[in-house]
């Protein structure tokens, strides 16, 4: 069939609808591209003032937790010189030892052992006491205490023969927790009117190490 001029004109028309059309779309498919590299770049800008606002986090938290630790140690500090004084009355008068000894630290065949206070007595009593300072008693400072009296006598062979006792002196220390080293055999130290004192009942069997 014959192609007249008006069917010419047609297809010439449509093309031309045609490749607006297709113009329109790249056109918008240009502007969605320009709108995406702009939030990605919105995005990149959020991450990197992110990641500076963790650096800042990051560097109070370590900042808090050396301050913590200060106080901590301060704290500790504080607390074993509060006790000090009371407690060696309490193993002079009380317990009858002679030689009483804060600070102790031992190293041996790469092992070392610390302890608060051990105070002993040579002759007929024979007898050695390990006291252990806490302002706020934990599960694990029973344990603690426990595998220091347990260990003693591999740094200390020259006391093999003694009997030996624990303490645990505290602050602060909940019902439950006394109940449980009480139940360990050990002697409870607690502090009243800025001294420490005795808190065990009249039955009370201390357990030897």
């Amino acid at each position: 069939m014959a192609t007249t001029s008006e069917d010419v004109w047609r297809l010439l028309a449509e093309l031309t609808a045609a490749q607006k059309e297709t113009d329109k779309q790249l056109k918008e498919v240009s502007q969605q591209q320009k709108e995406t590299e702009l939030l990605l770049k919105e995005v990149s800008q959020q991450q990197k003032e992110n990641a500076q606002q963790q650096k800042e986090t990051d560097k109070q938290l370590k900042e808090l937790g050396k301050q913590i630790g200060g106080l901590g140690a301060k704290f500790g500090s504080f607390t074993e010189g509060l006790a000090l004084p009371s407690m060696e009355t309490i193993l002079r008068q009380s317990f009858g030892m002679e030689v009483i000894s804060p600070s102790v630290r031992v190293s041996k065949e790469g092992q070392h052992l610390e302890i608060d206070v051990l105070a002993y007595s040579n002759g007929e009593l024979n007898t050695a006491y390990i006291v252990e300072f806490k302002s706020h008693v934990r599960q694990e400072d029973i344990t603690q205490l426990k595998s220091i009296l347990q260990r003693f006598r591999r740094f200390f062979p020259e006391h093999k023969d003694k009997k030996l006792y624990g303490i645990l002196a505290a602050v602060d220390l909940s019902p439950e927790l006394r109940e449980k080293i009480l139940q360990e055999g050990f002697y409870v130290a607690r502090i009243h009117d800025q001294v420490f004192e005795l808190d065990i009942p009249d039955n009370f069997q201390p357990q030897t190490y």
